[in-house]
C-alpha cells in the first residue's frame, strides 16, 4: 500500500441546510445546518477515510473559523499538516429547496494566502517520505501562483509519487503541461485543455488522446457528471456508466470519485477498475444530502453492479 497525501490551498466550511421553500425577500426558516470540512483535497482525504484507508491532509488554517474547521477534521481522524495562515478560513453554503428538489451552491472568495503560506504548503509534502500518490484538488486562492500544480508536479517526480490533478483554468494548464499521472477534467476542462470552447461527442476521445500523446498526462479521468466517466491511456477508451441513482447531492461527487480511484490504485488494483470504483464513489456520493461524500456500504453495492454490468 502506498502513502497518499492531499493539498488544498482553498479549504473550506460547508454549511448545509433546506428550505421549505426559497423565496425572495422573505425571513425564511432552515433547518438545522450541517457543517462539515470541505475543498478539494480535504474531501479526497475524507472519502478516503470513510472507504476504510488513510490519506494525509495538508492545508492553511487561519482564524477562528480555521480552529473550528481544524476540530471537525479532528473529530473524524483525519491526519492533518496544518499551515498556520493569517486569514480566516472561508466558509461556503448549500442551500436545498424541499419545493423544487433544487440544490443553491453559494461559493464564498477563497482566503489570500501569501508567499510563506503557500511555500510552507509545498515544503510540508518535501517533508513527508515514502509518498506513492499526491492529490491536488481544488481551486486556488489569491495570492497563490498558478503554476503551484506545476511546482508540485516536478515535486512528485522527485519524490517518484504519482501526481493527479482536479482542478480547472490556468492552474490545470500549468499543470498538463508540466506533465501528471492523472488528470480529471470535466468535459469544460477539456474544452480548457485543449484551447477550444465546445466539443463535438465525437471529438472527446480524439482531444483526450492528443493530450496523453503531447506528455501532458498518463491518464484521463473525464467526468460526464451522472453519465459516469471516461477514461483514456494510450491504450484504453472506456466510458464507466454507473446505474441510475436518485440523486441528492452533487457536492464532493467528484471528490469522492478521485478518492475511490487512488485508495483503489494504492492497494494494487489495476487501472480499469480503480476507475469502476471511483465512479461508484462518486454515485455513492449523490445519495446523501450535503456534504456527506459517500458511504461504504453503498460504493460497493454500486461497485458490484459496475463489475456486472461490464462482464
Amino acid at each position: 500500500m502506498h502513502r497518499i497525501v492531499t493539498i488544498t490551498f482553498s479549504p473550506c466550511i460547508d454549511k448545509s441546510t433546506s428550505v421549505a421553500a426559497l423565496l425572495p425577500e422573505k425571513k425564511l426558516a432552515c433547518a438545522t445546518p450541517k457543517l462539515e470540512p470541505g475543498g478539494g483535497g480535504i474531501n479526497v482525504a475524507r472519502a478516503i477515510k470513510k472507504l476504510g484507508g488513510v490519506a494525509t491532509a495538508i492545508y492553511p488554517s487561519g482564524g477562528y473559523t480555521g480552529r473550528y474547521f481544524d476540530h471537525l477534521l479532528e473529530k473524524e481522524n483525519i491526519p492533518v499538516v496544518i499551515i498556520n495562515s493569517s486569514n480566516e478560513t472561508r466558509e461556503n453554503i448549500i442551500v436545498y429547496d424541499d419545493s423544487t428538489g433544487n440544490q443553491y451552491r453559494f461559493g464564498m472568495p477563497g482566503t489570500p494566502l501569501n508567499d510563506a503560506e503557500w511555500k510552507a504548503c509545498l515544503q510540508a509534502v518535501k517533508d513527508i517520505d515514502d509518498i506513492g500518490f499526491i492529490v491536488a484538488s481544488g481551486s486556488l486562492p489569491p495570492g497563490v501562483p498558478l503554476n503551484i500544480y506545476a511546482q508540485l508536479a516536478r515535486l512528485a517526480k522527485n519524490k517518484g509519487a504519482k501526481f493527479v490533478v482536479d482542478t480547472s483554468g490556468e492552474a490545470l494548464k500549468e499543470a498538463a503541461d508540466e506533465g501528471v499521472y492523472l488528470l480529471k477534467p470535466n468535459l469544460g476542462e477539456l474544452c480548457t485543455l485543449a484551447g477550444k470552447t465546445a466539443l463535438l461527442p465525437a471529438d472527446i476521445l480524439v482531444v483526450a488522446r492528443q493530450i496523453i500523446a503531447a506528455g501532458k498526462c498518463e491518464v484521463l479521468v473525464i467526468s460526464m457528471g451522472a453519465q459516469g466517466a471516461m477514461l483514456v491511456t494510450k491504450e484504453l477508451a472506456e466510458i464507466i456508466t454507473p446505474p441510475d441513482v436518485k440523486r441528492k447531492s452533487t457536492v464532493g461527487a467528484g471528490d469522492s470519485m478521485v478518492a475511490g480511484i487512488v485508495w483503489h490504485l494504492s492497494n494494487g488494483h489495476e487501472l480499469m477498475e480503480a476507475v469502476q470504483f471511483g465512479v461508484a464513489c462518486g454515485t455513492a456520493a449523490t445519495l446523501n444530502e450535503g456534504t456527506q461524500l459517500c458511504n461504504k456500504e453503498d460504493v460497493e453495492l454500486i461497485f458490484d453492479q459496475l463489475k456486472i454490468a461490464v462482464q
